[in-house]
């Protein structure tokens, strides 16, 4: 099982990026894709996640309106569009999947919580 997530880099407040994470050797569109990130001494932070179909969508309160998630069932992959992008968006972005949705309070302890994640991809937003 890989999740290869990509995308991230340096970017100015204000400004835009849109994350990718291939996934491949389980059934990708049988679950739940979530987008996680993680700021250096703080813990996890659910961002966005998306159902089996692509229909079902939620966000993190301090995201909502700037960033979009969506899924390609036929290429595997999961994507993230951060527009209006703030230094408080600066984290690593991890991509992880679950088969089953979570209640909204629901806050994950490490990526352990997950049945599969990848590899971070670095967001810095800064001028």
């Amino acid at each position: 099982v890989q999740l290869q997530a990509s995308g991230g880099g340096l970017v100015q407040p204000g400004g835009s990026l849109r994350l990718s994470c291939v996934a491949s050797g389980f059934t990708f569109s049988n679950y739940w894709m979530f987008w996680i990130r993680q700021v250096p001494g703080k813990g996890l932070e659910r961002v966005a996640s998306v159902g089996p179909s692509g229909g079902m969508k939620e966000y993190t309160y301090s995201v909502r309106g700037r960033f979009t998630v969506s899924r390609d069932n036929a290429d595997n992959t999961l994507y993230l569009l951060m527009n209006s992008l703030t230094a408080e968006d600066t984290a690593v972005y991890y991509c992880a999947a679950r088969p089953n949705r979570v209640i909204t309070s629901w806050k994950p302890q490490s990526l352990s919580d997950f049945n599969y994640s990848g590899q971070g991809t670095q967001v810095t937003v800064s001028s």
